[in-house]
């Protein structure tokens, strides 16, 4: 491709309200351009790269023996009620009326249209397994759409949907596609870690997020220094946490601590660790239907809750807010004093639940439901019917569930994929079922896998860019030779420039020829903001019989001689396809 001919504009200044570089440099460097609030026009580079991370992803999902279909954007709105999601999955979700007052909506992802699809089609197990995907169109209206295409309104995504007969061949599934997506990241040139997660509004048991790692990253992940073990914050887990000190053994009593309402001075009250007191801590659980109930939480005083785990453990809650003081006063409670000790009997409440690590712990002290006044030497092996959950928030130095060696740290992480073991989640409630081997109607056993694809260019960018602009991969770059004439009326460099491409490009190298009418320093810049992996210049140094080879990752320079023509062409060559990125 020719400069001159392509459409690519480019801008010095940076666009307003930019935080992230990706953004940025997606921008300036004419590969995106905004149209409206998170919606974004791809520009034909910005289309090249598109093009480039679908052809990988579409390759592998192939070569896994997925099926690729293409469903409608639109999407009635009675598939959604059938899930139960059409209310549930919140304002996020754009739902329109059609001139003859039938609901829709625009899908932000596709498990009801397609497990509606395989219901109509797949009936038996000898049908079974089968994966369908597509790379397509999806909308979610953000409330805030904010980082480019990191977090758009509009955006392309793959989402893959398997159906099986037995959960051991949706493992099997799974473990097949953790294998593909984590090709995919590799041949991407992506550094990444697949990491524990929660399923969200998605649904199901297991799942895993595919975390591009860089500083600018929205979540954070917390990863072993010992081994692969990653997860995030919601869905992270450790080796039970022991005490540094000497448990505080004393017999059941009931001590007056007056205005003591905090871990801190209740620890420094009793002169023990915080490890040794019962912190309690109090929601409000938010259900469809506009209930509402106080739900208790009790860790260790040195421990943090985590509120996706907590909301987790509440069968049906839609969404955890702070309790207020009139609340837990509604209830006879007042923070700081809260206690197991009778709390069911008190507040009549369903909703209380331990972290997994209280499990027959002793030697504590929790408050009295009484003000001024906590228990000690509290054993939880003598109460009966307690419910325990994980619902601890990992920190930095626990020792890795995995290798149980290593400890934990916490870094930086940008989502780019994300897979599900849905169980018979939508199955059973779009009453989509297949005939199992004894003739027996059973719910379709359901994964489903997702890769945000315009995500990715935002992804990449944010891993691979210095202060002059854009480093794409070898593998995500548009082109993969810049070819810099430095000045077009030399016709001896223009000559040669025209000879370098038309040799690449019958090799296979993709090329770019910057055959415009532009000083070489703003040639050069543009170079360094698009970000092509190697630049060559064609400049005074031709009449030395020489031309420039610039590495573009580190910038590095390389002399190289034109004597042998072919021989250059074959080094060239063999540097782009060599390099590693």
């Amino acid at each position: 491709m020719r400069f001159s001919k392509l459409f690519l504009p480019t801008f010095k200044e940076t666009p307003k309200d930019v935080v992230l570089k990706s953004h940025e440099y997606l921008v300036r460097g004419g590969f995106i351009q905004q149209i409206g609030s998170g919606i974004y026009n791809f520009l034909p580079l910005g289309k090249r790269v598109l093009d480039k991370v679908r052809q990988i992803v579409k390759e592998e999902m192939d070569n896994a023996g997925a099926n690729e279909v293409a469903l409608g954007f639109v999407t009635p709105s009675f598939l959604w009620q059938k899930s139960g999601r059409f209310e549930r999955y919140g304002k996020e979700l754009l739902r329109f009326k059609d001139r003859k007052d039938n609901d829709f909506v625009l899908g932000p992802t596709h498990e009801e249209v397609i497990t509606e699809l395989v219901k109509a089609n797949i009936k038996s197990y000898k049908q079974l397994p089968i994966h369908l995907y597509q790379i397509n169109l999806k909308f979610r209206d953000e409330i805030r759409p904010r980082f480019g295409l990191m977090r758009a309104r509009e955006f392309i995504m793959k989402d893959g949907y398997s159906f099986h007969s037995s959960t051991e061949d949706l493992k099997r599934e799974f473990d097949l596609m953790e294998a593909t997506y984590s090709r995919i990241f590799t041949r991407l040139g992506l550094d990444f870690r697949a990491v524990f997660a929660d399923s969200g509004a998605i649904g199901g048991n297991g799942s895993k997020e595919f975390m591009v790692l860089a500083k600018s990253g929205e979540d954070t992940i917390c990863v072993c220094d010992s081994c692969q073990y990653g997860a995030n914050l919601e869905a992270a887990t450790r080796i039970k946490k022991l005490p540094n000190t000497e448990a505080p053994v004393a017999s059941f009593a009931k001590f007056h601590t007056p205005k003591v309402q905090t871990i801190e001075s209740l620890s420094e009250f009793f002169k023990v660790e915080p490890f040794w007191t019962l912190k309690a801590v109090v929601k409000k659980a938010l259900f469809d239907g506009g209930k509402n109930a106080l739900v208790y939480f009790f860790l260790r005083g040195s421990d943090s809750l985590n509120e996706t785990k907590a909301l987790n453990a509440i069968v049906g809650a839609n969404e955890l807010v702070e309790a207020s003081e009139e609340d837990l006063k509604s209830a006879g409670l007042v923070q700081g004093f809260i206690g197991p000790f009778a709390l069911r009997n008190l507040t009549s409440s369903p909703y209380i639940y331990f972290d997994k690590e209280l499990e027959n712990a002793s030697n504590l002290i929790c408050g009295a439901n009484e003000v001024d006044y906590h228990f000690v030497g509290v054993d939880l092996s003598t109460f009966e019917g307690l419910e325990f959950k994980d619902l601890v928030e990992v920190k930095e130095g626990d020792f890795c569930p995995v290798c149980k060696k290593g400890k934990l740290y916490f870094t930086k992480g940008i989502e780019a994929g994300h897979i599900f073991q849905l169980g018979t989640k939508y199955s059973s409630a779009m009453e989509a079922t297949f005939l199992d081997e004894e003739g027996k109607a059973k719910p379709f056993i359901m994964g489903c896998y997702g890769i945000g694809i315009s995500r990715l260019l935002s992804a990449i960018i944010e891993q691979h860019h210095d202060e002059r602009g854009m480093i794409w991969t070898r593998a995500s770059a548009p082109f993969c030779v810049h070819l810099i004439v430095s000045n077009i009326k030399e016709q001896s460099q223009m000559q040669m420039g025209i000879k370098l491409y038309e040799n690449l490009q019958s090799k296979g190298i993709e090329c770019l020829l910057d055959d415009r009418a532009e000083r070489y320093g703003a040639k050069i810049a543009d170079f360094e903001l698009i970000g092509l992996p190697f630049g060559i210049v064609v400049g005074k140094g031709l009449e030395k019989g020489e031309i420039e080879l610039i590495r573009r990752k580190d910038l590095a320079k390389e002399s190289l001689g034109i004597q042998d023509f072919d021989a250059l062409i074959s080094k060239i060559f063999e540097v782009c396809q060599c390099d590693s990125f």
